[in-house]
């Protein structure tokens, strides 16, 4: 019988080193920890193309400056209906269901 018929382990010039190193695992105290912007991918739905679209054309930042502002009048408007309505105490929830809403459709 062959012994590479046999043999299921690469030859050691594939494999690669092991590290017998080990190292604590970061403090989360520690203020050598990295820093991380923004928040989760949004989902891709209805208007997303239209959304990559602009983003090409546009560029990333003038198309966060027209979302940041967008978002900024939505939230304004959710808050006049809220006074309007007499349910002020309703604008967070409201607000955070657009931001559900926005992710679901692609907005975000």
């Amino acid at each position: 019988m062959s012994s590479s018929v046999l043999s299921f382990v690469p030859p050691p010039s594939v494999m690669a080193p092991i590290s017998t190193t080990t190292t604590s695992p970061p403090s989360p105290f520690s203020r050598e920890s990295t820093i991380v912007y923004g928040g989760k991918q949004a989902k891709f739905g209805i208007f997303s193309p239209a959304v990559y679209g602009a983003r090409l054309v546009l560029g990333d930042q003038k198309l966060k400056n027209i979302r940041g502002k967008a978002i900024s009048l939505h939230s304004g408007y959710i808050g006049d209906f809220c006074k309007w309505l007499g349910a002020y105490h309703l604008r967070t929830l409201l607000i955070k269901k657009a931001k559900t809403n926005g992710d679901i459709l692609g907005f975000l």
